[in-house]
């Protein structure tokens, strides 16, 4: 739990935005990981494992979240924008602040390809396991993300 709860924390922070939920879904994933240890055949890194497990968590939190406040998808990218402008738990400069909420309004899929590259530098071949895509569906969801996120900055300056 020390090696991995602070990067599985930004990765679910990113997708869910909020800092008690990213707690409260951080916290499932390594429930669901302790539950589930006899299931992790070895075959994949840990690491691989854990972030399969916290991105499932964070999909299923939106859901439900969605669900339960009877949102749209569109209606959820707004809310993940006012959460941001909101958030009194991040810092940052305007430039960081304008790029998080790009990347908010990204569709879910695509804002998962930009966060694990973009932010965690993780190669493709991993991301192809944890989201089970292919390499070059990745490469095109990041690729559509950066021009998506590029024209969204654009348009702010």
């Amino acid at each position: 739990m020390r090696e991995y709860s602070e990067p599985l924390y930004w990765q679910i922070r990113r997708m869910v935005e909020s800092h008690d939920d990213a707690s409260d879904v951080l916290q499932n994933t390594f429930l669901k990981a302790w539950q589930n240890i006899e299931n992790f055949r070895g075959e994949a890194k840990l690491s691989t494992w854990l972030y399969k497990i916290a991105l499932n968590e964070s999909i299923t939190f939106l859901a439900r979240e969605r669900k339960r406040l009877n949102r749209s998808l569109d209606d959820e990218e707004s809310h993940l924008v006012n959460l941001i402008e909101a958030d009194e738990w991040i810092d940052g400069d305007e430039l960081a602040l304008k790029l998080r909420k790009a990347v908010a309004s990204l569709p879910e899929k695509q804002r998962m390809v930009f966060n694990m590259k973009y932010y965690d530098d993780m190669k493709y071949e991993q991301m192809s396991e944890i989201l089970g895509t292919s390499v070059g569906a990745l490469k095109a969801s990041y690729h559509l993300a950066v021009k998506k996120i590029e024209k969204m900055l654009g348009e702010v300056n």
